[in-house]
């Protein structure tokens, strides 16, 4: 029986089953009583029939021999028509007849031989009138019970499997809270199944509340935080057109614009990614190539003051459908990860068809303690710097939202090996004046 059959159908296969069982067994009772009586009981009163016989016999040799509806007798000679009962030896044998097989039973005494024919026909016709027509109506009753049983079964189950089409049916992000009231419920629906339509109506309502709640905080939350960060955004930009301004101050001026641009791309990806479902997202085939070099520009300013190169090479331009906004999150951590790690030596990040890949000199991670880094809060022992152990929990996040697979290879003292596999992207040809650093 397959693991997804419906209640019903499996109710329905169980009594089927059972008919066929009983059916089978009653059948089956029947034929060994047939054969009981045949190979028992006529055997056994054949033997008591030649036994009275040789007995009336040694007292009186003229004791007539058996002869009835369905027995008869013969005492066997040489002068004797039918030279089978003279060539059968002594015992029980079946002799085919036109209807059903007669049963013959040879004995012999004194020199004599006694051959007893029984009409083996009858017994079929008894087992039929004391087996089959009882056996027919006890069937009749059987299947008549079993029916009532199904509807019975039939009418309590089919509230439940009412409820398990609904529940199976039911929209988490509209659930209808409806659907299990009292009076939707059909008939016949026993307390139990109330008391199960009652909590599912309840979970629906909260379902309700809950994504109510969700789309208030992401809407509140996202006014509040543009707020700030767009007087931040405003301001700088009102300063790059004081003439004042020295070309370092201005050079500090773009940094805080730029950051606040970041911050202000990042807030928007997180209350996205806040949401259940991926609404408001902007899926659209992207370059990652364009979203590497943007995310380079921006961590070259944490290395101006390390002995760190960094180091960017493409076979192609690999394209994805996602969002520029998730991309720069996912690659920006990876990024900047490698350069906050890596005091000294180089950084390389390579784009091949389907993966990047972003290849550090750092520190490293121990080879035992890779597995936990995508754990919240998680920082290895060789690692305690700055941060609070989120970066790489967010990059988790992301890949297992979008099907983008990271691994990640470590070793102390010699570095990480990051990569981020896009299993359904596609690998253009490079472009002749393609940026490379």
């Amino acid at each position: 029986m397959k693991a997804d059959a419906s209640l019903l159908r499996r109710l329905i296969r169980a009594f089927t089953l059972q008919a066929l069982l009983i059916t089978l067994a009653a059948v089956l009772g029947v034929y060994l009583a047939t054969q009981l009586l045949e190979n028992v009981l006529i055997k056994k009163a054949l033997q008591q029939e030649a036994g009275y016989f040789w007995e009336g016999r040694t007292q009186d040799p003229d004791f007539h021999l058996p002869d009835t509806a369905h027995l008869t007798g013969y005492l066997v000679d040489q002068n004797t028509q039918h030279a089978w009962m003279r060539d059968l030896s002594p015992g029980f044998h079946h002799l085919p007849t036109a209807e059903d097989l007669s049963v013959a039973y040879i004995t012999e005494r004194n020199g004599e031989r006694l051959v007893l024919l029984f009409d083996a026909s009858q017994v079929g016709e008894l087992a039929t009138y004391f087996g089959m027509a009882p056996l027919a109506v006890v069937l009749v009753l059987l299947y008549l019970s079993l029916w009532a049983a199904y509807r019975v079964s039939h009418r309590m189950f089919s509230p439940v499997a009412w409820l398990a089409d609904k529940v199976d049916g039911l929209d988490p992000q509209a659930p209808d809270v409806t659907a299990f009231v009292p009076e939707n419920l059909p008939a016949g629906a026993d307390q139990e199944v109330r008391m199960l339509a009652r909590a599912r109506s309840r979970l629906a309502e909260r379902l309700q509340a809950l994504e109510a709640r969700e789309q208030n905080v992401t809407r509140d939350a996202s006014h509040e935080l543009r707020r700030p960060i767009t007087v931040n955004r405003n301001a700088a930009e009102m300063l790059l057109t004081e003439q004042e301004l020295t070309q370092q101050e201005k050079n500090s001026v773009h940094r805080i614009l730029r950051a606040t641009q970041d911050m202000e791309e990042l807030t928007e990806a997180f209350l996205m990614l806040a949401r259940e479902s991926e609404r408001g997202l902007s899926m659209e085939p992207v370059c990652i190539n364009d979203v590497v070099q943007e995310e380079l520009d921006r961590v070259r300013v944490l290395i101006e003051k390390k002995p760190v190169e960094i180091h960017s090479s493409a076979d192609c331009r690999l394209i994805t459908n996602g969002s520029d906004k998730v991309l720069s999150v996912l690659i920006g951590n990876l990024l900047r990860n490698a350069v906050n790690y890596t005091d000294a030596g180089e950084i390389r990040v390579h784009i091949e068809a389907g993966e990047i890949i972003i290849e550090d000199s750092g520190v490293g991670i121990d080879t035992q303690q890779v597995g936990q880094v995508f754990q919240p809060f998680f920082r290895g022992s060789t690692t305690q710097r700055g941060g609070h152990g989120v970066g790489l929990t967010i990059v988790k996040r992301l890949s297992d939202r979008f099907n983008w697979p990271v691994v990640i290879d470590s070793a102390p003292n010699v570095g990480t090996r990051v990569v981020v596999q896009f299993p359904e992207s596609l690998c253009e040809p490079l472009a002749a004046d393609s940026r490379q650093d």
